[in-house]
């Protein structure tokens, strides 16, 4: 996911976002502890994904904090 398509998304999209590529991330590192994948970067780019999304979190909360 591109940090232009994350910023797009309201709050709570993100936080829905963020559970289900968390869900995704689990269960292919599942399956390819049981059979190697074709593409394993495939994990790397999921697990950067995740990171984006919460690092947009964190920003949009801190942003909140300062504004209030």
């Amino acid at each position: 996911m591109k940090k232009e398509d994350i910023k797009e998304l309201t709050s709570e999209e993100l936080r829905m976002r963020l559970q289900e590529e968390r869900e995704q991330y689990a269960k292919m590192r599942m399956n390819h502890t049981i059979s190697p994948m074709d593409n394993p970067m495939k994990i790397r780019e999921k697990r950067r994904g995740i990171a984006r999304i919460q690092t947009e979190i964190t920003k949009r909360n801190k942003q909140e904090k300062s504004n209030s």
